[in-house]
């Protein structure tokens, strides 16, 4: 049996995930923990996310839960995931981080770390997302330069890193598939006189609204025709299931960064 940790165990995705996971063979819930300010510590994580008495409790840091479980999931956020991080590598566990926001930096900063045990790190665990990647590359290298290209990306009011990591998973993609490089070509804000657009550009424009869960289109726009390719999640629980996915493939996995390509063999 896996024994999944959870991490940001009372926020949204923390709750989903913990809810799930007892829908997984293999998979046992068996650590939950939150800030040590959280008004949820020391409560139920079954009673927090809907599902009734587990046993388990929140704790109010990840070291008191990490010598009971193989697995932590986190998509807290990227300084809470850094610190959870350096116990998971300190244990020898193994981790699944859903984290979105992380820069160049903070993967420089983090990846000695992330050598020393196995990790699934995705900007998006949707099952649907990760095939998408796929078809981008596939679609982008066959139209190549002659179709203009633009990410259009929606979340809720709340998501404060901008624009998606998906968004920018997507874009780095398609200019790989089309060699370019993403820092000189990504275009994210245009206002006032900007001239015509140049054809190496990639556009990535975001919108924050309401309670979109997330949704991703990608445009190739050509002369009398364009292609519009879209993903709209619903629920949180498409991102919670992928994270569990990655989880149970993980177990015993070498160390090493892997990504939910690797996951799902889309490699």
């Amino acid at each position: 049996m896996i024994k999944i940790g959870v991490a940001g165990a009372a926020g949204k995705m923390g709750g989903r995930i913990a809810a799930l996971c007892r829908e997984y063979d293999g998979l046992q819930l068996a650590g939950a923990f939150e800030r040590k300010s959280h008004s949820e510590v020391g409560n139920d994580i079954g009673l927090i996310s809907g599902i009734g008495e587990t046993g388990v409790i929140i704790q109010d840091s990840i070291a008191k839960v990490i010598d009971t479980v193989d697995i932590v999931i986190d998509f807290t956020s990227v300084a809470s995931t850094k610190e959870n991080l350096k116990v998971v590598a300190e244990k020898s566990k193994a981790m699944v981080i859903g984290t979105t926001g992380f820069t160049k930096d903070d993967i420089q900063e983090v990846e000695s770390l992330l050598k020393k045990i196995p990790c699934v790190m995705a900007s998006n665990m949707s099952l649907g997302v990760n095939l998408l990647l796929k078809t981008l590359q596939d679609v982008a290298r066959v139209l190549g330069d002659e179709y203009d290209i633009e990410i259009v990306e929606y979340h809720h009011r709340m998501k404060k890193d901008a624009p998606s990591g998906t968004a920018l998973k997507m874009a780095q993609v398609i200019a790989d598939a089309v060699d370019r490089n993403l820092e000189e070509v990504a275009v994210y804000t245009r206002k006032g006189i900007i001239g015509q657009r140049t054809k190496k550009e990639i556009g990535i424009q975001t919108v924050r609204a309401g309670d979109i869960v997330g949704e991703h289109t990608v445009l190739f726009g050509g002369l009398g025709e364009r292609i519009e390719i879209t993903h709209k999640a619903s629920s949180r629980d498409t991102f919670a299931r992928g994270a569990l996915k990655a989880a149970s493939w993980l177990y015993e996995k070498p160390a090493g960064t892997y990504d939910m390509q690797d996951v799902l063999d889309l490699k």
